[in-house]
């Protein structure tokens, strides 16, 4: 397995040796900067590699293994194969990732809104903070300052009244903060930052696309892709919906092991994979995630592992520490580590600690919300630790000559 890192480009506040300083081996990175549909162009995607990759004697190498994420258009998502327009496009940077020499593409399919929480700095136990969904936080925001028509329906009375209590302990400022956590896309998001009336028009849109027209469009989305991805040899990875349940009366469709199992059906292709992120997976309670890692143990190109907590409320959670959670790690790795020792060489599972807390001297500085250098470093640690117990340490790094 190879330790992977998500970096957010030259401007990120984690340097490239910094990755390095952490042990990591792999970049996870994307053109960040290019708009949602652009044609990320051979030229764009070869610099961006070389700067990743071009190693100072004495420095230890870096690769680009993964590309997260090219965004998926709304269009492709509320219309599949109609948008042949933005899915040729899609197909276009895909072939220009593949023919720079970067072999996994993970990319998500949630509609409007991509990952979601209502806290980016809520305080935990050790004084460090973490990124947190409050379930009545979230339904104050969607019943009285998104004011969803027909949100009422999806909320019981006490659920209701709960909200109302959360939304009117609310000041302007808490209300400023909810509303750019959920609206103005968190780092990393393949959604557009929009307006509450935006956010509005979006939703109706999406009116008549139910569970079954959301899959469908997946599919051929994915009908449509997978022949290039499978003639320039790379893997796409599609990413668990963050939180897996439906939000804004909007349909989710990678929520849990059958959501898989029927798009591998479909679309049996080698090219159609997961990126298994144990926090997304790990928040609903009916999700085995070692039995998952053991089902489609060769779809897994590419892990997130991250850890969260269900609170009192299971549909509120927050992120924990990476082997302090309601997920079993230990035993998800074991999984991993089984289906990495049969694989060929250069086939290796990629994986990063994703998120982690911000703590130390994070705490002081300015940090890409759920991605600061230390918490991360931690988790790293930490994996990197059960994997030598498991007998499967990491590849580890090596400085160039």
């Amino acid at each position: 397995m190879r330790q992977g890192w998500r970096w957010f480009g030259p401007n990120a506040p984690v340097t490239l040796d910094e990755v390095r300083q952490v042990g990591a081996t792999d970049v996870v990175s994307a053109l960040h900067e290019e708009p949602i549909g652009a044609v990320w162009t051979r030229e764009a995607v070869e610099a961006r590699r070389e700067m990743i990759e071009t190693t100072a004697p004495g420095r230890v190498p870096l690769a680009w293994s993964v590309v997260e994420s090219i965004p998926i258009p709304d269009a492709v998502k509320r219309t599949g194969g109609a948008a042949r327009h933005e899915i040729e496009a899609w197909i276009a940077s895909l072939e220009n990732v593949g023919r720079a020499g970067i072999k996994i593409v993970c990319y998500n399919f949630m509609p409007v809104v991509d990952w979601c929480r209502t806290e980016l700095d809520h305080v935990i136990d050790t004084g460090a903070t973490a990124m947190r969904f409050d379930f009545d936080t979230f339904a104050a925001f969607e019943l009285f300052i998104l004011q969803r028509p027909a949100a009422q329906k999806d909320y019981t009375l006490p659920e209701q009244a709960r909200a109302k209590a959360a939304f009117e302990a609310m000041g302007e400022g808490d209300i400023a903060d909810l509303t750019r956590n959920i609206v103005s896309a968190l780092p990393g998001s393949t959604t557009e930052p929009m307006t509450i009336p935006g956010f509005r028009d979006k939703l109706d849109q999406y009116r008549d696309v139910d569970a079954a027209r959301l899959r469908r469009h997946l599919v051929e989305f994915l009908e449509a892709v997978t022949p290039a991805a499978e003639s320039v040899g790379v893997k796409l990875t599609l990413h668990p919906d963050d939180p897996p349940r439906p939000l804004f009366g909007l349909p989710r469709v990678a929520s849990t092991g059958e959501d898989y199992a029927a798009l591998f059906d479909a679309v049996p292709s080698p090219a159609n994979g997961m990126c298994f992120c144990t926090g997304s997976l790990g928040v609903r309670t009916d999700n085995d995630l070692p039995a998952i890692a053991r089902r489609f143990a060769s779809r897994i190109h590419f892990a997130h592992l991250r850890n969260t907590r269900r609170e009192a409320d299971p549909r509120t959670f927050h992120e924990s520490a990476h082997l302090d959670g309601d997920t079993d790690m230990v035993a998800v790795l074991r999984e991993l580590v089984a289906e990495d020792r049969r694989r060929e060489s250069g086939e290796t599972i990629v994986f990063r600690s994703d998120h982690g807390h911000r703590m130390l001297d994070d705490l002081n500085k300015v940090v890409t919300p759920g991605y600061p250098a230390a918490g991360r470093m931690r988790g790293l640690a930490e994996l990197r630790g059960v994997l030598h117990a498991l007998g499967h340490p990491p590849e580890a790094p090596c400085a160039s000559a």
